[in-house]
């Protein structure tokens, strides 16, 4: 498929428009592509309103599951979608749709060919649900644009129930815009917002959180909000004469354009300005064209103006605030803390594990307390306060840790941990402790790591992309793989053919057992074919 995807791509950055996408979406190799993606997903062993998994259709032949999705493209009906409440920190729920398994491979389907589509046309500075992206990148965004470009004054603006407020109509016109306008892609996309959810009927508006298609069609919605944004100064198209890069930002900096940038993590957003004037205007502006184009609400209390220097501003689990660079220095520089909520979280979590080892003292809970705490330490390295942070999670912790594990831990020693471990941990000098041989991991110990801008270059779409995201598949020929991929077992089931093709690939196309290089092998086997074929039609080798 890849071929047919980079054209896609391709086209959708020349700006054009998409008639006949059905062909490709209904497509052998996109549905056998769909069902290799949603089974390493681990949500397709979660049952949706019919009660099947993923479990349920591997024993089906390729044969029947090519002709069973390709008969619900020809006259969609969605099944309806399983409601489950997902429990959030602040004690409220999230309401979940979960469609059905085969409604999830339909949608993988559509997904597939939508995405290069909607990629070309993405803002570049949106990081959510979207490929190769993520909050690091986002935040890395944000520092940059106060660091080197000096923008304090910040916007925060809050959607009221964002996923549950989108617009259907306004949804559709958006794709049509985008240049998706294949009716049928269209009518069973609307047929998908409109999928009856058990226990509450037909929605009238949003996009169920769950579903395979959801993220993308979200990023749609707010891609409008993207794009206005950077036109009103990043990339706004100034007919001022000027004779380099920079002279652009010196030319628009002459009119009474609000300065302002975007950065974008799904429906969190922030805006960065000048002025306080600037961001004042700006403001208001944002929350217009919310409700006034996109039919979405903001929350008064929540939306406001701050002023860096002198308070903080949340975005992703951290809290960022402008300070002196040095007592002798000039200037000012982002700093950045794990917010108080996502301490309360850690807290939290931490806290759970340790009650569990008091309940059950193994090696298997110290090592589920181990990931939790290197989980924490990952996400957050990011934060330039991150030691402070984490030495002031240790101190609350350490109580804790004490009175529920004192008659159960031993003292242990640095040796004593895994290689990776101490790979990891190693300039640390904690008292380490034990249950069962398995060493507990020091809360604090973690240093910030900076987190780079994400490069534009990378694309699952391009040639030049891809060599940015992986290396490995040159040691395997193209044409080899695409034997493999494409001669399937006619008798075997649809799991055993997909994991043949993964297989091949993990041992770089050489037997497991001897060694001996399988591309050698089948690429005799495809000579041998070539020459039958040619004899056949009567041609002389």
């Amino acid at each position: 498929m890849q071929h047919c995807l980079d054209n896609l791509y391709s086209q959708s950055v020349d700006g054009h428009n998409f008639y006949d996408l059905m062909n490709v979406i209904r497509s052998n190799e996109n549905i056998r592509l769909a069902y290799r993606n949603i089974k390493r997903n681990t949500g397709s062993k979660t049952a949706g309103s019919n009660k099947m998994t993923i479990e349920d259709i591997k024993h089906l032949s390729v044969e029947e599951v090519i002709g069973k999705v390709q008969n619900m493209l020809q006259s969609y009906k969605p099944e309806k979608v399983r409601r489950v409440f997902i429990p959030k920190a602040n004690g409220k729920t999230r309401p979940l749709g979960i469609p059905t398994i085969w409604d999830r491979i339909l949608q993988q389907c559509m997904l597939q060919v939508l995405e290069p589509i909607c990629e070309a046309r993405f803002y570049k500075h949106s990081y959510g649900f979207r490929p190769n992206r993520s909050t690091h990148h986002a935040k890395a965004r944000l520092e940059s644009l106060i660091n080197l470009s000096g923008l304090y004054h910040c916007i925060d603006v809050d959607i009221k129930g964002f996923f549950d407020n989108v617009n259907h109509s306004k949804l559709l016109k958006q794709m049509w815009s985008l240049g998706i306008k294949d009716k049928t892609v269209l009518s069973i996309t609307s047929k998908l917002l409109k999928a009856e959810i058990e226990g509450e009927g037909v929605p009238t508006k949003g996009t169920p959180q769950g579903g395979i298609l959801s993220p993308l069609l979200s990023n749609i919605v707010l891609n409008e909000l993207d794009w206005w944004v950077s036109n009103q100064w990043e990339s706004f198209k100034s007919h001022y004469p000027y004779k380099y890069t920079g002279g652009k930002t010196q030319a628009l900096k002459k009119s009474n354009l609000k300065e302002c940038y975007i950065v974008r993590y799904a429906d969190d957003f922030k805006v960065l300005c000048r002025t306080r004037s600037q961001a004042v205007r700006m403001n208001y502006a944002i929350k217009d064209f919310l409700y006034t184009r996109l039919n979405l609400e903001t929350s008064e209390e929540k939306s406001r103006v701050i002023n860096l220097k002198k308070n903080s501003s949340e975005f992703l689990g951290f809290t960022f605030r402008v300070v002196r660079k040095g007592k002798t220095r000039k200037g000012y520089i982002a700093h950045s803390n794990m917010s108080k909520k996502a301490k309360t979280n850690a807290k939290t979590k931490i806290k759970d594990c340790i009650k569990s080892i008091h309940k059950n003292p193994c090696a298997e809970t110290v090592w589920h307390f181990n990931t939790v705490v290197m989980g924490i330490q990952n996400y957050y390295a990011a934060a330039t306060q991150i030691t402070n942070n984490l030495n002031e999670l240790n101190f609350h912790l350490r109580k804790t840790l004490y009175n529920r594990l004192k008659d159960l831990r031993k003292e242990a020693k640095f040796k004593d941990m895994t290689s990776t471990l101490q790979k990891r941990y190693k300039g640390y000098g904690p008292q380490f402790y034990k249950i069962q041989d398995m060493v507990f991991v020091p809360i604090y110990a973690q240093r910030h790591k900076m987190n780079l801008c994400f490069s534009q270059d990378t694309c699952n779409f391009t040639a030049v992309g891809r060599t940015k995201i992986h290396q490995n598949l040159k040691m395997i020929q193209k044409n080899v793989l695409h034997h493999v991929m494409t001669n399937f077992i006619p008798n075997r089931t649809i799991e055993y053919n997909d994991n043949r093709i993964s297989k091949f690939i993990a041992q770089n196309g050489r037997c497991a057992v001897t060694g001996w290089s399988l591309v050698f092998r089948i690429g005799i086997v495809i000579i041998k074919n070539l020459i039958i074929s040619q004899k056949m039609i009567g041609f002389r080798i």
